[in-house]
C-alpha cells in the first residue's frame, strides 16, 4: 500500500494536491514526480535550504532531523517549528505539507 502526501501552497491557499508516494521516496521526490514546483538547488544532498517545507501533519512519522538539516533550516526563509527540508524527509505514512511561497527563492 502506498502512502500519500497532501500538498498545500502558500501562494495559492485554496489549492490542494494529493499524490501517491513510492517506497523510499522523499517529499521532494513526490513533488518533482508530480510536476509540483519546489526548488532544490543542491540536488537533494542537504546542502542548501531551497526545498524547505512546513509539515502540517505526520511530523512524527518522518526520519529524525539531523544537525546538518537543522543548520540549513535556520538559513531558510521564514523557518517555523514544523520546518523540514523536503529532500531529507522519507515518506512512510500519509502526511500533509505546505510548500512556502517559491517566488522569492532563486533556483530551480
Amino acid at each position: 500500500m502506498s502512502n500519500k502526501v497532501l500538498f498545500r501552497f502558500e501562494e495559492d491557499p485554496d489549492k490542494e494536491v494529493v499524490v501517491e508516494v513510492g517506497e523510499g521516496d522523499t517529499i521532494l521526490d513526490a513533488a518533482l514526480d508530480n510536476d509540483l514546483h519546489l526548488n532544490h538547488n543542491c540536488g537533494a544532498v542537504c546542502a542548501c535550504s531551497t526545498c524547505h517545507v512546513y509539515i502540517d501533519k505526520g511530523m512524527n512519522d518522518l526520519p529524525e532531523i539531523s544537525d546538518k538539516e537543522e543548520d540549513f533550516i535556520d538559513r531558510a526563509e521564514n523557518p517555523k517549528i514544523n520546518s523540514r527540508l523536503a529532500c531529507q524527509c522519507i515518506v512512510s505514512s500519509n502526511i500533509e505539507v505546505t510548500i512556502p511561497d517559491q517566488s522569492s527563492i532563486i533556483g530551480h
